[in-house]
């Protein structure tokens, strides 16, 4: 286990990753989905806040981050002419959802369940990116999702209170970002292993 002040590291990776992400923006080789980074700021912050009031400690800190810096990419993107990837009635649909599930979280009183719905609603919210990523890779920049790879391993290694509201949401987002990033690699991945 990692001294828990090391959490604060986790803060610099992931504003790094999102300076490289809104720079590639700014260059315009990254387009954001909307709908999945609008909900990437709301659910990581719930997911932190729970964490917190479960006893996470500075282990929240990736989490939180993941939010913060989702609201950073929003408002980038709609501060550049051509800034974001088009919403279509899928990304519509996936907000949706994700909304709901997060309503769900608000309904109940219990951490891990109110943990499970918003892991939902992040994960239903990264379909929209995903689906955009597998298509067009080239419209996605790994440095923040990255960044957040690293920020939550980190997290996980200075948690002292191994419990499923803790250890989830981070463990997730090492998931998710690690399977968006394949998707952004992939024909490369493709090409090398031919």
């Amino acid at each position: 286990m990692l001294p828990e002040k090391i959490g604060y590291i986790t803060i610099l990776i992931q504003l790094v990753g999102a300076f490289f992400y809104i720079r590639q923006m700014v260059r315009g080789t990254t387009r954001p989905n909307l709908v999945s980074w609008t909900i990437w700021s709301l659910a990581p912050l719930i997911g932190a806040w729970l964490d917190w009031k479960a006893g996470g400690g500075f282990s929240v800190l990736p989490v939180f981050m993941a939010g913060f810096n989702s609201i950073l990419v929003v408002i980038s993107a709609l501060m550049l002419k051509e800034g974001y990837w088009k919403i279509t009635k899928l990304d519509i649909f996936c907000g949706v959802l994700a909304i709901l599930a997060l309503v769900l979280w608000s309904v109940t009183r219990n951490f891990s369940i109110s943990i499970l719905f918003a892991m939902l609603s992040d994960g239903l919210a990264s379909l929209p990116t995903v689906f955009k990523t597998w298509k067009n890779p080239e419209s996605e920049s790994s440095s923040a999702f990255l960044g957040g790879i690293i920020a939550n391993i980190i997290g996980l290694l200075i948690i002292k209170n191994w419990i499923f509201p803790i250890y989830s949401m981070p463990s997730y987002f090492i998931i998710m970002n690690t399977f968006i990033i394949l998707c952004i690699y992939r024909k490369k991945l493709t090409s090398f292993f031919n």
